[in-house]
């Protein structure tokens, strides 16, 4: 019985395993500009943290809009439909396109929001140039969005992985040069840091259609665009099943940027211990996004294939991996929590050593209850991936909204701001609303496919 699922981790591990190291990528983007900013001091992390924590809504809108793409195309392959794939990826960067430059603008509206939020002055004003740049840092990335979930749509997951590798290298790069002024550079501190993610951001569109362009079996898919010839038919299949996609990414990204602002509330220190916290869950996170990606592909493929028995069979294969993974993950953070913050920060900075020490002590409470979400965040997140195979997109928007803000913010913020629980209460919330979406989506998938086996 268990063979039936253990048999497909190796394919199922191949297929996610550059999704993974790609997702990583982004996050790791996030991890260098955070470890290298946090020896500037606490102030700056925290600025650091409030600036993305506007991109990560926005950006949370493009990759979840994107993300209809790839069932759209893992259908079409799976029917042997070459013109509608190309279709899906044509239509799909006219739309991320105008999303990138929408989001781009909507940040830049909502910046003087940064002054009314209870937030320390001296993270808002050193947070306001950083987010500037960081914003505009959308539209590539969104474009970008739209070719990787193409090709991961083909089961081509490696290409998107080569172009975060590049865009790490080159952002670590240019941090290192502009944030600390080395060998001659201005030394611009957390704007340095921005300047990197835009130019590294830029780079990895370019490369990502360098390599699908030099590929013969995908090369007649991404050149020869006619922007002239736009269907309807086509835009609006892509809303129906991205506008949800989009929401469900933003009800789950904006309860955690909630943390951040809540935690900000309760000084710079508490934000810069929710950043380290939130920057490492990110990464383990990163795991079951990429497995949820495997899932999405393989269920779309069954879905093309109308084999609903195997497709069942698959996911819960995938569903078990994860179960797995993420186990390993929690014994991690517990047996981590103490050490791990230490990375962040400069241990032997005496001017900061009292700021240095609290990060440090509440990070390590936030990484004990982390420990135990990482099991229902892995989860939730790929039994959607495989939801989203199904375009089953409308019912699990409403079950993330529930989950996260019905459930999960009404916690946070009574435990996070009138209890004296206060970061481990915010973060106490973050648990019960993932722990909520995991259950409701497992019973959600379960009912379909026993229907689809049924009829």
């Amino acid at each position: 019985m268990l063979k039936n699922y253990t048999k497909e981790f190796r394919y199922n591990l191949k297929l996610a395993y550059p999704v993974i190291l790609g997702m990583l990528g982004h996050t790791f983007v996030a991890f260098a500009d955070n470890i290298m900013v946090g020896q500037l001091g606490t102030a700056e992390l925290a600025a650091v943290s409030l600036g993305n924590s506007f991109v990560f809504i926005a950006m949370s809108l493009g990759i979840g809009f994107s993300t209809a793409i790839t069932p759209l195309v893992a259908e079409a392959d799976g029917a042997g439909n070459k013109a509608d794939g190309k279709s899906a990826l044509k239509h799909g960067l006219v739309l991320c396109t105008a999303l990138g430059f929408s989001l781009f603008g909507i940040i830049l509206l909502c910046k003087p929001m940064l002054y009314y939020m209870k937030q320390s002055l001296e993270v808002v004003e050193l947070a306001i140039p950083y987010l500037e740049l960081v914003a505009f840092s959308l539209v590539p990335l969104i474009i970008f969005q739209a070719f990787k979930q193409f090709s991961e749509g083909l089961s081509q997951t490696k290409y998107p992985m080569y172009a975060t590798i590049l865009a790490n290298v080159v952002n670590i790069t240019i941090n290192y040069l502009l944030i600390f002024g080395s060998f001659g550079f201005p030394k611009l501190g957390i704007v340095g840091a921005a300047i990197g993610t835009l130019v590294s951001r830029f780079i990895m569109v370019g490369y990502i259609w360098f390599l699908l362009k030099g590929k013969e079996k995908f090369e007649s898919y991404v050149t020869r665009f006619n922007f002239k010839i736009i269907e309807k038919k086509v835009i609006k299949k892509i809303i129906s099943l991205g506008f949800p996609s989009a929401l469900q990414m933003f009800f789950e990204v904006a309860i955690f940027t909630a943390a951040i602002w809540l935690s900000g509330v309760l000084g710079k220190n508490a934000q810069a211990a929710n950043q380290i916290a939130l920057n490492l869950s990110s990464m383990t996170f990163m795991v079951g996004m990429g497995l949820s990606v495997a899932a999405m592909i393989r269920v779309g493929n069954q879905k093309g294939l109308r084999n609903f028995k195997e497709l069942r069979r698959i996911a819960e294969s995938i569903f078990f991996l994860t179960l797995l993974l993420e186990v390993v993950f929690a014994a991690l953070f517990l047996l981590g929590r103490h050490w791990l913050p230490t990375i962040y920060l400069d241990v032997d900075d005496l001017v900061n050593q009292m700021d240095n020490t609290e990060v440090i002590i509440v990070a390590a409470k936030l990484l004990l209850v982390a420990a135990f979400f990482q099991i229902s965040d892995g989860i939730q997140v790929v039994v959607l991936g495989a939801l989203r195979g199904l375009q089953d997109v409308k019912i699990p928007t409403f079950i993330t909204f529930i989950a996260y803000w019905l459930i999960g913010f009404p916690v946070s913020y009574y435990f996070g701001l009138f209890t004296e629980y206060k970061s481990t209460g915010i973060w106490m919330g973050l648990l019960l609303g993932l722990t909520a979406s995991a259950v409701m989506l497992y019973i959600r998938f379960n009912y379909l496919t026993k229907k689809l086996i049924k009829n």
